[in-house]
């Protein structure tokens, strides 16, 4: 989808004018400024019309901007772009709160339902997956015993998928959330899930899903026809037991195609009637020849396929079967205003990969357009890859996104210390197919502490954001929301943000 805020020629004469900048290229000093540095000072003058922020930040927190935590308020805790402001929904979230789904929906939301990404431990007596009333900042646990949640989407059949970011990570999908608390995972091999921790009865409102892949889940979307497309956290060249060499190709980028997919937009009452009680794995292999199959190293862009895997064995298979991998994909989201008016069943995604930052492989964003998300056929190259965003020295180590509703920002968040929130542009009508520029919106102060989860509600003006396992002081240790060691994270709600441009 095209935009209108491209800077043609003209518009970037005035722009830099109004700067007091001459639009002279850079010629090696002589008191003459860089072209690109132009522009991006026009970014920022610009940025209330473009991003909804009056001012962007110019730099990182660092050690100047420190509060102690149990004396910090929510914008000590993360500074923030002018224009926004923070407060805190809780202190209270167990330690690894990560992605954060709304509930019942993110245009009438009650709840906040978040993964809190902590290993197995204690006999399945972690936290799993949790839910935050907004209004009162109460946090109750749903379910123990998962290993690392960590990606997790709200369907719009009324139910909750949480997934696990482990080696063999897998699917739970959950009803009833305000009415499910403290069920337990047994046994994550089986699948067996009961009611409370160490009760002999069966949960009736929790169920693994196990044809969907077994991996080291991230970000994923839920289609409402029941299609999850999702990516394995796993870096290329990992030696782990699954494989006995250096040279694997990285994580694969999945999708699950339900053997019955959902046709109407009701609300099921029992967890058989789910799309994704049953069906198909596949992993996304892209090409670099139009016609015939042609993959592997240096085909991570370009048109793609899905072939088969066994779900069970998804990240081996798809090895073996010549997948895509990247490297580390995390959060995957879904453009909200995509739309191919002679498809009307196109979607299209994005991925961040991390990279990594001391390897001076500083992260991408990469974008997907399925034109048959239904479809998954090896020998039909349905999916076009392009890559949106790439990092550099100092914007990099992509780990979550958040697409803002309305304008179709994207903001992509950094995995490190002092990490950084930038908000990217579409790509608008110039020639490239890259975002249009980004600005730092956010940065958090504890350099402990690294953001995520960052989702945007339906209105595009308010944000929630998870200050991941941070400084842990004793007065905000709580040993109901974290039964383990009592450590906790800051839920930070964000508000202000304009929505002047692409009206």
């Amino acid at each position: 989808m095209r935009n209108h805020h491209t800077f043609t020629p003209v518009a970037l004469a005035v722009g830099l004018a109004c700067l007091g900048a001459s639009p002279v290229m850079a010629d090696g000093g002589h008191g003459k400024r860089d072209f690109g540095a132009m522009v991006e000072d026009l970014l920022h003058a610009q940025s209330e019309r473009l991003f909804g922020v009056k001012k962007p930040l110019q730099n990182s927190a660092d050690e100047s901007d420190y509060v102690a935590r149990e004396l910090a308020s929510a914008d000590q805790r993360i500074l923030l772009a002018k224009g926004l402001k923070a407060e805190f929904v809780t202190r209270s979230l167990g330690t690894s709160g990560d992605f954060i789904a709304f509930w019942p929906s993110a245009d009438n939301y009650s709840h906040l339902i978040v993964c809190i990404e902590q290993g197995l431990a204690a006999e399945g007596r972690n936290a799993g997956v949790q839910r935050v009333d907004v209004a009162t900042g109460a946090v109750e646990t749903i379910v123990y015993g998962m290993d690392r949640c960590d990606g997790i989407r709200t369907t719009d059949w009324g139910t909750v998928l949480a997934t696990e970011e482990t080696t063999d990570g897998r699917a739970y999908e959950i009803i009833d959330p305000l009415n499910t608390t403290g069920h337990w995972i047994a046994d994550r091999s089986s699948g067996d899930v009961r009611d409370a921790i160490d009760s002999l009865t069966p949960s009736q409102n929790i169920v693994q899903r196990q044809d969907l892949p077994t991996m080291a889940w991230e970000g994923l979307i839920v289609l409402p026809s029941g299609v999850v497309i999702g990516g394995d956290e796993l870096r290329p060249g990992s030696y782990e037991n699954d494989f006995g060499t250096r040279d694997t190709d990285g994580g694969a980028i999945f999708k699950f195609v339900p053997a019955v997919p959902r046709m109407d937009d009701g609300k099921i009452s029992h967890l058989d009637d789910s799309p994704l009680a049953a069906g198909f794995t596949y992993a996304m292999q892209v090409s670099c020849n139009n016609g015939n199959q042609q993959f592997g190293q240096g085909c991570e862009i370009g048109n793609a396929a899905w072939v088969g895997v066994n779900a069970l064995d998804a990240r081996m298979d798809a090895n073996r079967n010549g997948a895509t991998g990247y490297y580390r994909p995390e959060d995957l989201e879904q453009d909200p205003l995509y739309h191919d008016a002679e498809n009307p069943a196109a979607i299209r995604f994005c991925v961040a990969n991390t990279g990594r930052e001391s390897a001076y492989h500083f992260g991408e964003v990469l974008c997907g357009v399925d034109s048959d998300p239904l479809l998954a056929d090896s020998d039909i190259r349905s999916v076009v890859v392009n890559r949106l965003v790439e990092g550099d020295t100092e914007f990099n180590s992509f780990d979550n996104l958040g697409f803002q509703p309305k304008t179709g920002n994207l903001s992509v968040i950094e995995d490190h210390q002092y990490g950084d929130v930038f908000s990217c542009l579409r790509d608008g009508d110039d020639r490239d197919i890259k975002t249009d520029g980004c600005v730092r919106i956010a940065s958090v102060v504890d350099p402990a502490a690294e953001p995520t989860g960052f989702i945007f509600d339906a209105s595009g003006e308010t944000a929630y954001v998870v200050v991941q396992h941070g400084e842990q002081p004793a007065e905000l240790l709580d040993f109901d929301s974290n039964p383990v060691n009592g450590r906790t994270d800051d839920l930070i709600k964000i508000t202000g943000f304009k929505l002047k441009h692409n009206r």
